[in-house]
């Protein structure tokens, strides 16, 4: 009786070949981007107690509500597996006395889980690249942020995205913002959309990213935030945006960004695609490349003192579309096997290549004429062979220019 193989389960991948190489670029970049800002790399779990992401997240948000991996374990805990990092960061930095090092700035990366409608670049087990500063009440910690969101995003070869930017205000901003929109659309609230209709109680700032046709007819003359900002939100926002001129980020204003849970502040933003560019074309024009904002008010839903606090997060697989496949890099140096008595030889010679920071493969299988046909396609520019020239030095030609290795008893063949 044959068995059948178990087929992936739906919302999850496997990357391999250029995929995985443009996801690695991604990582690979993020991680050198990240310690020129010097950015701490930080490990989190990849599941916690429900309770984490239900006090961050809102109970009432889809996320929790809809869309958590959650689980008891054998002692009756409920447990969930992470959707997103902030949360987890926000508990570690309390329960492990992270404080001691404020401001603190972290980055990690690694898988999330959220179950959610599979769809073109999103996925059940996802993964993300993620920042955060926390414990500065400052501008400049936004401006930062900012900068260096901006110059992974120049370094992967991204260019055709621009950082839509919007202020929340301080907290008494934001409920007079709040207050005044619920207001204007409950004078409409039989024509807005069901779901609309269901935020305008617990999330009404969110009606203003609303996609829906029924809404929009409603959303320009919606109140704006800049008529109930403080005298100290306005100056922030303003340091904000004249610390990004300073640094060169371009940013449009954008006065429908919102986010809708309670603890957000001040700066909110996205990286969103240029109409008309490749990247809309891949991703779709209203799809969000990279996003976060300013969330001061977290740490007192998770049983903390008020810390301020930013950060932002950006799909891995997103950007690796956008990146697009990237061919595997080929060797500096292939060894070829003419004489099978000598392969130990040629494992000692491969050892010392990679040990002189040579990427080397071996080759010892098939016929002399298919070892060098497959040498050609593997090696950048270099193939090694054999002959008896004691302490000849090796040069091997590679990306980086040339290089020398001293390899007893091997010289360098033609290439």
């Amino acid at each position: 009786m044959s068995k059948k193989t178990p087929q992936a389960i739906r919302g999850t991948q496997d990357i391999f070949g250029a995929e995985a190489e443009a996801f690695a670029f991604v990582v690979e970049t993020f991680e050198r981007v990240r310690r020129l800002y010097r950015f701490r790399r930080v490990e989190m779990p990849v599941f916690e107690k429900t309770e984490v992401f239900a006090r961050s997240l809102g109970e009432t948000t889809d996320v929790v509500s809809k869309e958590m991996y959650s689980f008891e374990d054998r002692g009756g805990e409920s447990l969930t597996l992470r959707p997103e990092f902030t949360a987890g960061i926000a508990r570690a930095f309390l329960t492990n006395g992270w404080q001691q090092y404020a401001p603190l700035k972290v980055a990690t990366h690694g898988p999330l889980f959220r179950y959610e409608r599979p769809q073109k670049g999103r996925y059940r087990q996802f993964h993300q690249i993620d920042a955060e500063v926390i414990g500065a009440a400052e501008p400049q910690a936004d401006v930062e942020l900012l900068a260096m969101a901006d110059q992974l995003l120049r370094e992967l070869g991204i260019h055709d995205v621009t950082l839509h930017l919007n202020t929340l205000g301080d907290g008494a901003s934001r409920e007079a913002w709040r207050a005044a929109l619920v207001e204007y659309f409950r004078a409409v609230k039989g024509e807005l959309s069901e779901e609309s209709q269901e935020r305008l109680e617990k999330n009404p700032l969110r009606i203003l990213d609303s996609k829906d046709a029924r809404d929009k007819p409603f959303l320009a003359d919606a109140p704006k935030i800049d008529a109930f900002l403080s005298e100290e939100a306005s100056a922030f926002f303003a340091a904000v945006t004249s610390g990004l001129d300073a640094a060169g980020v371009k940013w449009v204003r954008a006065e429908s960004l919102v986010r809708g849970l309670d603890y957000y502040r001040h700066t909110a933003f996205e990286f969103i695609p240029d109409d008309g560019s490749a990247s809309a074309a891949a991703l779709g024009s209203q799809s969000t490349v990279l996003g976060g904002g300013r969330y001061d008010g977290l740490m007192e839903s998770l049983g903390g003192a008020p810390t301020p606090a930013v950060g932002w997060a950006a799909g891995i697989e997103r950007l690796a579309m956008l990146v697009g496949a990237r061919e595997e890099a080929k060797a500096d140096a292939v060894v070829v096997v003419e004489n099978d008595d000598r392969l130990a030889d040629a494992i000692a010679l491969v050892g010392r290549l990679r040990a002189s920071g040579f990427a080397t493969e071996l080759i010892a299988s098939g016929s002399p004429r298919k070892r060098f046909d497959k040498a050609k396609k593997l090696a950048s520019h270099a193939l090694v062979s054999f002959a008896v020239a004691d302490g000849t030095p090796v040069r091997v030609m590679g990306d980086g220019g040339e290089r020398h290795t001293k390899v007893e008893s091997f010289v360098l063949a033609n290439t």
